[in-house]
């Protein structure tokens, strides 16, 4: 298997680029979220990659970051998708967006992605909302900034996903489901100096107006 490729990025098309790796250019396919994060021509880049062999193509599948690769094969691993969907997947959600619309089961959100129907999208939330750790997911909630915040870090950040996943936690012993437990928390801006009490306060004040 490739894992990576390492060399100077020679083309960026639609939804492939080109680098260079050994006086070779390879064509390598890449959701279209990618393009902005790319550096300018001739600008040595490594992009991690996964190579699909068929019987009439071999193909390269190519991210900038390897838990963005991680997740694409996931993806394709979910019946019904392949690299061409999984691509599509990538491309209209970035891979965090994509997590937590997984585990807070929103249908709505991955159904937007070309060519995933709802029936498919539920298929996927069923395979992989239980591979996706929670903790994860809840670390970036609360390390996103809110207008004017200033983004926690360390032991901060830490400190805040522990709050966020306790009131996830208590909402669903309260007898919310983990889809509107994980979008209610979701709702609250998670500031330093929040108790789990104060985040699941401010996620029942968000739910009593649904």
């Amino acid at each position: 298997m490739i894992s990576y490729i390492k060399g100077p990025l020679v083309a960026v098309n639609e939804d492939t680029i080109v680098v260079e790796a050994g006086g070779v250019g390879l064509s390598v396919h890449v959701p279209v979220s990618l393009l902005p994060e790319l550096p300018d021509l001739g600008t040595e880049v490594t992009v991690h990659t996964y190579f699909q062999v068929r019987e009439d193509a071999m193909t390269l599948y190519g991210f900038l970051h390897r838990q963005d690769r991680d997740m694409f094969k996931q993806l394709i691993g979910v019946n019904g998708i392949g690299p061409k969907g999984a691509l599509g997947i990538l491309s209209a959600l970035s891979p965090d967006a994509l997590r937590l619309a997984i585990v807070s089961e929103d249908v709505k959100a991955l159904s937007k992605s070309p060519g995933i129907g709802a029936k498919t999208a539920q298929r996927l939330i069923l395979d992989l909302k239980d591979r996706i750790p929670m903790e994860g997911v809840l670390a970036k909630l609360a390390d996103a900034p809110g207008e004017g915040a200033v983004s926690p870090g360390g032991a901060l950040a830490l400190e805040l996903a522990e709050a966020a996943k306790e009131a996830v936690q208590a909402l669903v012993a309260l007898g919310y489901s983990n889809m509107e437990a994980v979008r209610a928390v979701k709702q609250v801006e998670v500031s330093e100096g929040m108790t789990a009490e104060d985040v699941l306060k401010a996620s029942l004040k968000y739910l009593s107006f649904l």
